[in-house]
């Protein structure tokens, strides 16, 4: 039945990809605003959707540690929920996202419609100068930049070392940096159509203030991502 119900929702949620996309292509010529308001329409939608159809939802814990104005989302990535839900979370994020993505039929489209930070991972040193100051930008227009610092998608309880992008962001944004836990992965696989029943956490952690020396930051930011993750994923073996 899960798959079954799994497979439902997939077909929604593109479904709506399609529908929703096409209808408002015009909206690419507006102000990005309209496109945002369109987005969570489909968010909205979507999310819906997935707890009618697959009794999947998610809460959200710790938006105190979340700083008025410009800021840097560092986020444990485990499905493609929360690269969602966070349009939902957040006033105004910018997401940094690799290049691929915006070849994407609509989703790519709106992406970049959007004020997401495009990444050209083949580009090495000339990428990461371009994302850092795009990061400037959008930082000083009070919006939050959004990294995911492993830089994939990591199954529930495997981690990996942190991208040297998170740091770069740190040192030239000088804003508090939100560290973010998951659980996402135990009930939204990474790959595949699964989506299993539950009530998934999202929870931003206490911020590191700025100005901290690189190793110390990083190590700082791993420590706190990690050991909360890991609390979170207990929890969610718990509802299994």
């Amino acid at each position: 039945m899960t798959v079954i119900r799994s497979a439902l929702f997939v077909l929604w949620m593109y479904g709506l990809i399609v529908v929703l996309g096409t209808l408002g292509l015009w909206l690419l010529l507006c102000p990005r605003t309209w496109v945002r308001a369109y987005y969570r329409f489909w968010l909205a939608l979507v999310f819906g959707g997935l707890r009618v159809i697959c009794g999947l939802r998610y809460v959200v814990e710790g938006t105190e540690n979340l700083p008025e104005g410009g800021a840097l989302i560092a986020s444990k990535h485990q499905s493609m929920m929360e690269t969602q839900a966070f349009w939902q979370i957040l006033p105004d994020p910018a997401i940094i996202l690799k290049k691929e993505l915006t070849y994407l039929p609509f989703f790519g489209w709106f992406a970049v419609k959007l004020g997401n930070i495009v990444v050209d991972r083949g580009a090495a040193a000339k990428a990461l100068r371009k994302m850092l100051g795009d990061a400037r930008r959008w930082a000083a227009d009070g919006r939050q930049i959004l990294i995911f610092p492993e830089g994939t998608r990591m199954a529930p309880g495997e981690t990996t070392e942190f991208k040297p992008g998170v740091a770069g962001l740190y040192s030239v944004m000088k804003v508090p940096c939100v560290p973010v836990a998951l659980n996402t992965g135990h009930f939204w696989r990474a790959h595949g159509i699964l989506r299993k029943p539950g009530v998934a956490t999202i929870r931003f952690l206490e911020p590191i203030a700025p100005g901290l020396p690189r190793d110390e930051f990083m190590t700082l930011l791993k420590q706190r991502i990690d050991t909360a993750t890991a609390e979170l994923d207990a929890a969610a073996e718990a509802q299994s």
